[in-house]
């Protein structure tokens, strides 16, 4: 599909759940991803920026609880105007149930550089300007416990609206894609991403077939917990110069369990 710019607790309270859509995703195994089924991934969240002819997506987002969402650092400037939609399938479809909600507050973790994006980092949240209720379409998401390693070979769900390929179209439907896990120790290797991959970061892919892409940015990498429930394990980070989809240089996402205590912070704080 899917195709990562990039230069891309439960901590919902209350009553609300996490991680059980009411739309249980489909999964099927298909080269380069698929659509997904409607609202199966209801934290999933689409950011969209403000021009003269009208609001467009720029990233992908979720849902973490009634008022915030998770994105990536880059995914922000401080020049645009937001908006969050959720509760979204086709972006160019009417869809009762969606809603679209302006930002009251957007914080950028204070060790991003959009200069060092090897640094890592790359991660925001947005505290939205009113809560949303809870729907068959609007669900947030659980995230892992803090510092949670997933294993080498574990299939994980890339999931937006990106361009299919390279150079691509953008989709109007949400789309999904299967990943699969490599660890640190592999990842890191000269032949892999090298020193560019950090050890608060996850890779997924690899393989030449399947990776995000532009405009996948900041949404989320969805792994199955052994509960049943589905958790965030990482927001779309960055991916190769050289094109979506490349051998040996999987998608890399900012590692949300190590941002625990920092995404807790910032709630209780504004």
């Amino acid at each position: 599909m899917i195709s990562l710019l990039f230069v891309t607790l439960t901590l919902a309270t209350g009553a609300l759940s996490c991680g059980v859509p009411a739309y249980e995703p489909v999964l099927a195994r298909v080269v380069g991803g698929e659509d997904a089924r409607p609202y199966s991934w209801p934290w999933q969240v689409s950011l969209q920026y403000s021009s003269s002819s009208g609001w467009y997506h720029t990233c992908g987002g979720t849902l973490i609880a009634a008022n915030w969402v998770m994105t990536a650092a880059h995914c922000i400037s401080s020049s645009r105007t937001y908006r969050v939609v959720l509760g979204k399938y086709n972006l160019k479809a009417t869809e009762p149930g969606s809603l679209a909600v302006s930002p009251q507050r957007i914080i950028v973790h204070e060790g991003w550089n959009p200069s060092r994006v090897a640094n890592g980092n790359d991660i925001a949240l947005i505290k939205l300007s009113e809560s949303v209720a809870q729907s068959s379409q609007i669900q947030p998401a659980c995230l892992p416990p803090a510092n949670r390693l997933l294993a080498s070979g574990v299939v994980c769900y890339v999931t937006g609206w990106g361009r299919l390929q390279t150079n691509g179209a953008l989709p109007d439907k949400l789309q999904q894609g299967p990943l699969v896990i490599v660890d640190y120790a592999t990842c890191s290797q000269p032949s892999w991403w090298g020193s560019t991959v950090k050890t608060t970061m996850v890779c997924a892919g690899g393989d030449g077939v399947i990776s995000s892409c532009n405009g996948d940015s900041g949404g989320p990498l969805n792994c199955k917990a052994a509960n049943g429930s589905w958790e965030v394990h990482g927001v779309v980070s960055f991916g190769s110069a050289l094109g979506c989809n490349y051998y040996r240089k999987p998608s890399v996402f900012t590692r949300v369990s190590a941002f625990n205590d920092w995404i807790a912070k910032v709630m209780a704080n504004y």
